[in-house]
């Protein structure tokens, strides 16, 4: 018997993205999968923030200068997926954010119905 979406052991994205560029990245992340929480889809939380980088020798940066400190007004996503999904969903991610490198991470969710 397969899970239905977003009944599964589940995963916790958590991304930051340039205020700009959320409901494109959002709109990516929910076509591959992520963001179902049972009988509910597109099921995200942003919340706004500053984010600073300073991209050194060898990046290519969307925005700020090599060797310059840069602040920007970012969101910060967070929407669940199933597990099964993490491979694909980090690959929407990345395809779909504007920065060279986004920042990201991924938590597993602990089983609290493990019946």
């Amino acid at each position: 018997m397969t899970a239905e979406p977003g009944r599964g052991p589940l995963d916790v994205l958590v991304v930051y993205v340039p205020v700009g560029d959320t409901e494109a990245v959002l709109q990516a992340l929910f076509a591959a999968g992520a963001g179902t929480v049972g009988d509910y889809r597109e099921c995200a939380f942003v919340t706004r923030g500053t984010g600073q980088f300073r991209p050194v020798a060898g990046a290519t940066p969307t925005i700020g200068t090599v060797g310059d400190l840069e602040k920007v007004s970012e969101n910060r996503v967070e929407l669940v997926l199933d597990r099964a999904l993490r491979a694909d969903v980090v690959a929407a991610l990345r395809a779909a954010h504007p920065y060279e490198e986004p920042a990201f991470h991924v938590l597993e969710t602990a089983d609290v119905d493990p019946a």
